[in-house]
């Protein structure tokens, strides 16, 4: 690679880079590559790389100067072609309606917020703006709520500190999917640079009325459906819960809806209660991750707590843990917990479940790589259940393609990965609305002097044992993104005939829209076309392979399902399928040529 390739592309960002920031950072870089210092000519591209993609309804990476970071350039640029799309779209929606303007408490969200808010103002579409950091789930709902024309989340959800990210949805209030995402990505490529962006100063865009803030009502509003989607009012609400918002603006408004519906005797993790950035006592603020829910586990020791619950950063995602027989905490799987609350929503009186409802006209949805164990809940009481490719923006946007050539009613949606939503209220995952619900839950079997884990147990014996696994691989940089490629590629290109001694009875190619069976016959897929690969293993086990779309990882999922005998202990069947779902990470992971 020479010289001039590196710093070329380099000298002409830093000319047009509006940011006194990100210049002198990059500068710095310029001048070390031409000094000769050693591997900077390597982080220069990197950061050279390409443009930020569209991945799940918008862009995400590492803070930081150059075109694959994230940056007030970048975030000029995308703008500038977001609003170029809307207004050639929707016109004058676009110009009457305006867009949703919500930002979390990372490092630049208010900066970039502001500057998306200003550069909407010089092309003439107002925006609504948090007027302080805000959750996921709040931005989405005003997006349906304020009937705008599209909204923007400033949020990197549950990455580490280093990264931001620009969320995207539609009129709809969903994220964005195809059209529209690659039309997004069209206009931002035919934007000009970004110093060359229009923005109307903040100030001078309030004054004309281009930026307002989030209207007072809107959160009380949306409090009131997250009210609605009780199920049932009773049950023991004087069960402990701990909770944590992991450093993120979660604190103030789960507490507050945890409390309109009766639960009073929560206790917040003081040292992760207020938004902080930088983290400071997390590695990694995603409560999936080792180590993150140590504090909570400790309070929930000393407060004696029934219940822990824990939010992501933006407070989309909602991790739950219970209190075990001998006083520790076992932490539940997104699978475990979107098995709860969808077998709950459906089983139990009141409109959100049983009721009056019609079975046949109930939805349940999940994506792809969930377990499958609520697709059989559905199939045994009459539910319509579907898969979905992975991302919540399918969830939703499937959902009410259901709803309006069906009429049927929406009732939950959820992905492995921490991620639920409750009825129409939020059409993206809502850590907020999940989380009163799984505590109503909670109160509802501890009245009954049951947990959540003697609910688990229950539904095993009457639906079988599902047991999932995951193995993920981080592959960083351009090199990482080449490897994932040709691991992809390499499966494609021989799929297995058996994985650790099971036959492949078909395998599914999301990208190739196709089904290819064992003897060769071949049928179409109706999902969108995605890169993820799916072998369906003789015995009905099942391993899926794809890359994540916001982070440089490669995921293996892994399902089992074990059947259980009437007398026999669940720690039989456990044990079977995790020597199992064992076996074929070991060996599917070698076939792949990592780990």
């Amino acid at each position: 690679m020479s010289h001039d390739f590196v710093l070329e592309p380099a000298e002409r960002w830093l000319a047009h880079d509006p940011d006194p920031e990100t210049q002198s950072e990059l500068r710095r870089l310029i001048d070390a590559a031409r000094a000769g210092e050693e591997g900077v000519r390597a982080e220069l591209a990197e950061r050279f790389a390409g443009p930020l993609e569209f991945g799940t309804a918008g862009i995400r990476g590492v803070l930081g100067a150059g075109e694959s970071r994230m940056n007030r350039a970048v975030i000029l640029r995308t703008t500038a072609g977001l609003a170029r799309y809307l207004l050639a779209t929707l016109g004058d929606k676009a110009r009457s309606a305006g867009v949703v303007v919500g930002y979390d408490a990372r490092r630049m969200s208010r900066e970039f917020a502001e500057d998306v808010a200003c550069a909407l103002a010089a092309a003439g579409i107002p925006s609504h703006l948090s007027p302080g950091p805000c959750p996921t789930p709040i931005a989405a709902f005003a997006v349906g709520h304020l009937g705008a024309a599209a909204g923007v989340m400033v949020t990197a959800s549950h990455n580490p500190p280093e990264y931001n990210g620009y969320k995207v949805y539609w009129d709809n209030a969903a994220q964005i999917v195809p059209p529209h995402d690659t039309g997004i990505a069209t206009a931002i490529d035919a934007s000009p640079p970004a110093d060359q962006v229009p923005r109307v100063p903040l100030d001078e865009a309030r004054q004309r009325g281009l930026v307002r803030d989030f209207p007072a009502d809107l959160e009380p509003t949306y409090l009131r459906a997250i009210r609605g989607l009780a199920v049932r009012s009773d049950g023991d609400r004087g069960l402990r819960i701990v909770y944590t918002p992991l450093h993120g603006v979660g604190n103030r408004l789960v507490r507050e809806a945890l409390a309109q519906a009766g639960f009073t005797r929560v206790t917040s993790v003081p040292e992760q209660a207020e938004p902080d950035g930088a983290f400071p006592t997390v590695a990694f603020p995603n409560p999936e991750e080792k180590g993150a829910m140590d504090l909570a586990f400790a309070l929930a020791k000393k407060e004696g707590a029934d219940l822990v619950l824990a939010n992501d950063p933006d407070v989309d995602r909602l991790a739950v843990a219970v209190r075990r027989p001998d006083g520790e905490y076992v932490q539940l799987t997104g699978n475990q917990v979107g098995v709860l609350l969808g077998h709950y929503l459906l089983t139990e009186g009141g409109a959100q479940g049983g009721g009056s409802a019609t079975a046949e006209r109930r939805l349940v949805l999940a994506s792809c790589v969930s377990t499958p164990m609520l697709g059989a809940i559905a199939a045994a009481l009459g539910v319509h259940y579907e898969e979905t490719l992975t991302g919540f923006k399918w969830i939703a946007n499937r959902a009410m393609d259901i709803e309006r050539s069906t009429g049927a009613r929406f009732v939950f949606g959820f992905e492995e990965a921490l991620g639920y939503t409750i009825g129409p209220v939020v059409r993206d995952k809502d850590g907020i609305g999940a989380a009163v619900v799984l505590a109503e839950l909670a109160a509802v079997r501890k009245a009954e002097g049951k947990t959540l884990l003697d609910e688990l147990q229950a539904l095993t014996r009457t639906y079988g044992l599902y047991m999932s696994g995951q193995r993920s691989y981080t592959l960083r940089g351009v090199d990482g993104v080449e490897k994932i490629a040709a691991i992809m590629a390499a499966l494609r290109k021989s799929p297995p005939a058996e994985i650790g001694g099971v036959p492949v009875v078909a395998w599914r190619d999301f990208e190739a829209s196709t089904r290819t069976s064992s003897d060769g016959r071949t049928e179409p897929l109706v999902l969108p076309p995605s890169n993820v690969l799916v072998y369906e293993l003789d015995g009905g086990s099942r391993i899926i392979a794809r890359p994540s779309g916001t982070e440089p990882k490669i995921k293996f999922y892994f399902d089992v399902r074990e059947q259980v005998t009437a007398d026999e202990p669940l720690a039989d069947p456990e044990a079977r399928a995790a020597a199992r779902l064992d076996a074929l990470a070991r060996a599917f992971s070698a076939l792949a040529g990592i780990g």
